[in-house]
């Protein structure tokens, strides 16, 4: 093992495995080094002898909920926009030989009470529950104009330059009432909060495009993809004189190396706490009751439905994606926690999800990093946060990806690359 590596990668969450892709890719000589069992890594799945000793303190879990190794139980459980910038990047790093999608089943949008299947195009629109007669017409006029609008053809813009003009002034011209204006932001834009709204308008007129193609990219009930992948004992990180990184040492050996890539568990001493996030994990022997019997779901509760500062987010999946034993489906509900009761605080949430098998709370911190990469060559990426889509994470990977090799990564890839891994 006593080599010299460019970079060594530490851990295994979707970030870390995206970021040895990359710069494999590009020609640099890369260690990726797993951890041979649960250590407690952001992004690691659990088996149900894992996530009963985690959350329960013993090994012992109830026969009823069938064979541990059935279940693959995501600690950071995220879907990906088919069509979005993480997509591009795995096929641009060829991850997609041995990470395997499927479609989501449906996406939904917490709204006056109830769950609603979230509109995506002009004529969904003019179906949906969510809207009156008037307004889904209104309504319908907005989505023809994103998904006519293109930034490089002023004749779609009618007369609106969007980098200036506020995502309110732009609504306000579709004259388009608070509810839709909720769902539209948050389940379809996917913005966490509302400071969209005074923002330039061209980023929530990509974001409600991205979600329109991704929803077409699948045929099917939701633009999202969901991954199946695996686990990461803890490596130490050793450093030279001048504090740069020199290698690191797992089980007695030792690989030197130029660069370090890691989660904020690696390094605890070079990050800070910027938060923390409010999680609840169910088993349940049953779908979310009011989507579609979807066996994989997302429902996105806006923070103004609920009279919160952020968003809070359920997501769904089954023994359809591996996760599970047959008859058996796992929920999650997250969001940013405003106080230190998840209990309480996620109920909006679970009171969505009808009777449970088992559920567990948890509270997590989230870190960013505070060191110079210049100066130790260490690129800590920073936590993941209570949203369950990777959209929001992906710049993170982006933005580390720019300062270990100094250069941006080009995107303009073919997805129809990734048709294979889709089946």
């Amino acid at each position: 093992m006593d080599e010299e590596y460019d970079v060594i990668v530490l851990g295994t969450g979707l970030k870390e495995c995206i970021l040895s892709g990359l710069l494999s890719v590009d020609g640099l000589k890369v260690l990726h080094m797993d951890r041979n069992d649960y250590y407690g890594g952001e992004s690691t799945s659990l088996n149900l002898i894992q996530l009963w000793k985690k959350f329960r303190g013993n090994d012992k879990p109830p026969a009823h909920l069938g064979s541990s190794r059935d279940y693959n139980v995501d600690m950071v459980p995220k879907f990906m926009m088919a069509n979005g910038t993480l997509v591009r990047v795995l096929i641009h790093t060829d991850v997609t030989k041995y990470l395997y999608f499927k479609a989501v089943d449906g996406s939904y949008v917490f709204n006056k009470g109830k769950v609603h299947k979230v509109p995506a195009t002009d004529m969904e629109a003019l179906k949906s529950p969510l809207m009156g007669i008037f307004e889904k017409r209104r309504a319908r006029k907005f989505f023809i104009y994103v998904q006519d609008y293109d930034e490089k053809d002023p004749k779609t813009h009618e007369g609106m330059d969007l980098t200036r003009v506020s995502t309110r002034a732009l609504i306000a011209k579709y004259g388009l009432d608070d509810n839709t204006v909720d769902f539209i932001g948050h389940a379809l834009a996917l913005h966490r909060d509302d400071r969209y709204l005074d923002e330039p308008a061209l980023d929530t007129v990509k974001r409600m495009k991205l979600y329109a193609e991704s929803l077409a990219r699948f045929q099917g009930g939701s633009p999202y993809i969901y991954p199946l992948y695996g686990l990461g004992e803890l490596p130490q990180v050793e450093y030279d004189d001048e504090g740069k990184v020199c290698g690191v040492t797992s089980e007695g050996e030792t690989a030197r190396c130029k660069k370090v890539v890691c989660d904020p568990s690696y390094l605890p001493n070079k990050v800070r706490k910027i938060g923390k996030v409010a999680r609840a994990i169910a088993i349940m022997s049953h779908p979310i009751p009011n989507t579609n019997d979807s066996h994989s779901v997302q429902i996105i509760l806006p923070q103004k439905q609920l009279g919160r500062k952020s968003d809070m987010y359920v997501f769904c999946c089954s023994y359809s994606h591996n996760v599970a034993p047959k008859g058996k489906f796992i929920a999650f509900v997250s969001t940013e926690a405003e106080t230190d009761h998840p209990e309480s605080e996620l109920k909006p949430g679970i009171d969505l999800l009808g009777p449970v098998d088992e559920i567990f709370f948890d509270i997590y911190d989230r870190y960013e990093p505070v060191n110079e990469p210049s100066l130790d060559n260490c690129f800590i990426s920073t936590s993941y946060d209570a949203t369950t889509h990777f959209e929001s994470t992906v710049s993170d990977v982006l933005n580390m990806y720019t300062m270990i090799t100094g250069k941006v990564l080009d995107l303009s890839v073919d997805l129809s690359a990734a048709s294979a891994a889709e089946e």
